[in-house]
């Protein structure tokens, strides 16, 4: 009981804030017509049970006139349920889209909102596969959610329609036991709810583990899908390292677990269907043996029993609405589950980001970044790197180095300020802006100009522009085809994508440019070309570079050094023994 007090609440809290939102008002009226024709819809039920009574007599009774009357009415009847039926559709598909786009920007947002995407990777939170949720499972929360919530309120107001006309019924068809009428008030009533309680106790005891196996399902599925992207995308590294036979070892090992996984879904659904299909096909016939003594005893007609068999069912299904539902309720458990757990990573990355241990502070005055007894550790809270009273001052050049795995790059993270673990400060100058050019850049895929200018909008720079900084970089052949769409992350090497990186850098022009080893898949006469490039179109950016080749050093006037201190890094400045040879 506790477990389903807690999923409803989280449905609740995932649920109702789209009912709040700005396109309140059209889900609102969405879903109040759909609530209102599917009321309609009982009421539609009731009539036929009615017909059922007036019908099956006149068949019995040979009665031509009444029969006909009643196939025509049946005919009207049948078409206001085939309009009322396809509007519910239609309007409860345009709620579930409009319901989830909402969803859908809502997680986005939140997803992508100030690095929140990373800080969940660097937690390790329980929100495996955030595609998957925001993809998948908000599909599959508000489809399921509304087809559950439709279907108990079906199921509630036919029972409180039907469970008054068998209980009525029940008087009218007496139980008749052994050529005796035994009084027993609503005895229909009571056999219903009898064979719905034992049919609805052994259903859960069933199909009680498949909340959990449907839950490591999409679990194991999503795995196994991000590990077949994994080697889409690095298909060169793994024809080059001749490593499909590893590859395909894991993939099979992955795939073992979504396929054992499957097989015990595949067991357990079979014990339970074989229950709910039993169950169904005897609720078939149970009102029937509860009623035909009666019949045979002439005191009920014909119409009476099959209006009392449909009225029984009406009921029964009902009151089985559990039965029925029960694999619908499990899936729709584990999606809500894991909704569950991808906001409460999203909330555990905002709680940390509101609560660094490193304090991001405004430089009133200056134009130098201030690394104040600054500590950096690993997520565990192991020591990385410190920088004691370190100062970037502007347009000066900086190089540093250090053993791999002294925290270079992570220190370039901590001024970009995406990493949280660690104390200290660091004093950004007011209104600097600050880009981070890594060694393997991200281009979206699409058309290149878009690709380039990213993470600005297109129109932000003109065609000129952009062909101008390519050409600059030493990349004229892709000047022509700036409007190409492509996945340019997998069509260009990574020395071409260095060289697009260095282009977006000369476009934008911030205030401070922190290369991480971002021109090192060039050969060194083409890193210095984008160095002097950098030099003498951005002579106002104070450059900060992560890089091994001592032909770097022409090219900064300032080396820093991230040397051994007890079980971390310090970094220091490093004294030159020959002056930097601009060139």
């Amino acid at each position: 009981m506790t477990n389903i007090r807690s999923t409803l609440a989280t449905v609740w809290r995932i649920a109702v804030p789209y009912f709040k939102s700005e396109d309140r008002r059209m889900g609102r009226i969405l879903l109040a017509t759909v609530v209102v024709i599917e009321l309609a819809v009982v009421g539609l039920a009731v009539l036929f049970n009615r017909w059922n009574n007036v019908f099956y007599n006149a068949l019995q009774e040979r009665d031509y006139n009444v029969f006909a009357y009643q196939l025509g009415y049946f005919c009207v009847l049948a078409a206001i349920f085939i309009a009322l039926k396809v509007y519910q559709l239609y309007l409860n598909q345009w709620l579930q889209i409009r319901w989830r786009r909402w969803m859908t920007e809502r997680y986005l947002g939140e997803w992508l909102h100030d690095s929140n995407h990373y800080q969940m990777q660097l937690q390790g939170d329980a929100a495996d596969n955030p595609d998957q949720r925001i993809a998948e499972d908000t599909q599959m929360f508000v489809e399921r959610t509304l087809l559950l919530g439709i279907g108990l309120l079906n199921s509630v107001v036919t029972l409180a329609s039907f469970v008054v006309i068998l209980w009525g019924l029940s008087n009218e068809a007496p139980l008749h036991v052994f050529g005796q009428d035994v009084p027993i008030p609503g005895y229909l009533v009571w056999g219903a709810l009898i064979y719905a309680t034992i049919g609805t106790a052994l259903t859960h005891w069933i199909g009680s583990p498949l909340a959990d196996l449907n839950f490591r399902q999409q679990r194991f599925e999503a795995d196994f899908r991000f590990n077949l992207v994994r080697a889409r995308e690095n298909s060169e590294q793994i024809a080059l390292l001749r490593g499909e036979t590893a590859e395909r070892g894991k993939l099979s090992s992955r795939f073992g677990l979504v396929a054992d996984n499957f097989m015990r879904i595949m067991s357990r659904t079979k014990k339970l269907t074989a229950f709910t299909a039993s169950y169904s096909q005897a609720s078939i016939i149970f009102p029937y043996i509860l009623v035909a003594p009666a019949y045979f005893a002439q005191r009920v007609q014909l119409g009476g029993l099959m209006q009392t068999a449909s009225a029984f069912n009406s009921v029964q299904d009902s009151l089985s609405f559990f039965v029925t539902a029960y694999r619908t309720l499990a899936e729709w458990q584990s999606v809500v589950a894991r909704l569950d757990g991808f906001e409460a990573s999203i909330r555990n990355a905002t709680a940390q980001r509101a609560n660094p241990g490193i304090s991001r502070v405004v430089a009133q005055s200056g134009d130098a970044i201030g690394l104040d007894d600054l500590e950096l550790t690993l997520p565990a809270g192991q020591p990385l790197m410190r920088a004691d009273d370190f100062r970037i001052s502007g347009k000066q050049r900086t190089l540093i180095a250090g053993p791999s795995g002294s925290g270079k790059s992570t220190l370039f993270r901590a001024i970009a300020g995406i990493w949280p673990f660690g104390s200290g400060a660091i004093a950004i100058p007011a209104g600097a802006t600050i880009m981070m050019l890594p060694q393997r850049p991200y281009f979206p895929v699409g058309e290149l100009h878009a690709a380039i200018v990213y993470p600005s909008e297109t129109a932000a720079f003109s065609a000129a522009q952009v062909a101008e900084v390519v050409k600059d970089v030493g990349l004229p052949a892709l000047a022509d085809r700036l409007g190409e769409h492509g996945h340019w992350n997998r069509t260009l090497s990574l020395g071409e994508q260095q060289r697009l990186g260095v282009a977006r850098a000369l476009l934008h022009a911030p205030n401070y440019l922190f290369l991480d080893e971002a021109t090192a898949s060039l050969d060194e006469p083409s890193e210095a070309a984008l160095y002097r490039l950098l030099d003498q179109k951005l002579p106002d950016t104070t450059i900060v570079s992560i890089g091994h080749r001592s032909t770097l050093n022409a090219f900064h006037d300032r080396d820093a050094v991230l040397g051994r201190s007890g079980d971390s890094f310090t970094l220091q400045d490093k004294v030159r023994t020959v002056a930097p040879a601009q060139s």
